[in-house]
């Protein structure tokens, strides 16, 4: 599958994308830019950003790295990275693809009139003088050809399929694991499974979970949403078979591929869905937002960089893909030893880190630690950045 592309990118533009959604599919096609939004891309993109936006150290030109995103790349340029997209340059004409900067590819960084906007050239080699400005021209290339990514995707990809939340326990009428082979209560990576239930039909990779637990708000104590606690994976191996009047109902039979827990009989199947291939935009919410981490992903106690959370908020409160969020640390109480009665005083809470937003429901979110500086635990805070 091929689609034509823009090698670069040449002029700035900005809220286009934080206006934009902030989950691109390319695989789906699906492209919500408005013409205001293409209106407001076009205007910005003849301005670039302030001056005082620049990160204190910003580069004249950095070249391109294999392994570099969109974000740390901006980090180099910028004091704000999620303010990306008012500098990035790119052809308004193709504003459905923002991610098309390549290892090798050299950014200038051009100031003019209080301004700062990139550029994207190619190194020609030799002395000063030696980096070529591209023209935006089009190639035809598969859609997964080695253009940067906007944020560390590894770090995310493998919760995609991994961190469901649902609105009830929709899993207790799922397909369910009833015996494994030689009588075992654990199974792991390559045992057989025997599963009782409807299996989807057509399907032979699927996804094990055990008894989804409650998501409760830190605050009000109200339950938003039950996560489904990931197993692993297994796929069918032989298909079962109902009841007769003339024999017994036979169980199908599944092969664990993938453990991050141990499967044991009662734990349920549902179809692994199809891939969604993702470019994430990172931007700043339209708006205030204020809420609380529920939990740390995997049972730890406390998180640091690039753990995952649960938040409180989710798509019935503002929240989409791609949000970039100030973490915030709860001040301490202590107690003032300048005054005779020694009253207990809250010190303001501290802004420490970053969070990505990266999956989206209802009324809950889960988000990647960007930066952290102090240990991240369940009643911390997040607002817009």
């Amino acid at each position: 599958m091929t689609q034509r592309r823009p090698l670069g990118l040449t002029t700035i533009s900005a809220a286009l994308l934080a206006a934009s959604a902030a989950a691109t599919s390319f695989a789906a096609g699906n492209y919500p830019i408005t013409p205001e939004q293409r209106q407001t891309a076009q205007q910005v993109a003849q301005a670039g950003v302030p001056l005082s936006e620049l990160a204190p150290n910003a580069p004249d030109t950095y070249t391109v790295k294999s392994g570099d995103t969109l974000w740390a790349i901006s980090g180099l340029f910028l004091k704000s990275p999620w303010r990306w997209p008012e500098l990035w340059g790119m052809n308004t004409d193709q504003i459905r693809n923002p991610h098309l900067i390549y290892p090798g590819q050299v950014l200038m960084l051009i100031k003019s009139d209080g301004r700062a906007r990139l550029q994207v050239g190619r190194d020609v080699g030799g002395a000063a003088g030696g980096t070529v400005k591209l023209s935006p021209r089009v190639r035809a290339e598969s859609l997964y050809d080695g253009s940067i990514a906007a944020i560390p995707q590894h770090l995310i990809e493998p919760f995609l399929n991994e961190a469901v939340v649902l609105n009830g326990n929709e899993l207790a009428t799922a397909p369910r694991i009833v015996s494994a082979q030689e009588n075992r209560v654990w199974m792991t990576k390559g045992d057989r499974a025997y599963v009782r239930g409807n299996l989807a039909p057509n399907v032979d990779a699927f996804r094990v979970f055990r008894e989804p637990r409650p998501l409760r708000d830190p605050v009000s104590k109200e339950v938003l949403g039950y996560e489904a606690v990931y197993v692993g994976t297994a796929d069918l191996t032989r298909a079962g078979s109902p009841a007769t009047n003339k024999s017994q109902e036979v169980p199908a039979t599944l092969t664990l591929t993938l453990n991050r827990l141990e499967a044991q009989p009662g734990d349920r199947i549902a179809p692994i869905p199809p891939r969604a291939y993702t470019n994430y935009v990172p931007h700043a919410p339209a708006g205030a937002i204020d809420g609380y981490i529920i939990s740390i992903y995997g049972d730890a106690i406390t998180a640091g960089q690039n753990q995952i959370v649960a938040l409180n908020k989710g798509s019935r409160d503002g929240l989409e893909r791609g949000h970039v969020l100030a973490l915030w640390h709860s001040g301490r109480v202590v107690r003032d030893p300048t005054t005779p009665r020694r009253e207990e005083v809250k010190l303001p809470d501290e802004r420490h880190g970053q969070l990505f937003v990266f999956q989206v429901f209802d009324r809950v979110s889960y988000a990647l630690i960007l930066s952290v500086q102090e240990p991240v635990v369940p009643g911390d805070r997040f607002t817009q950045p």
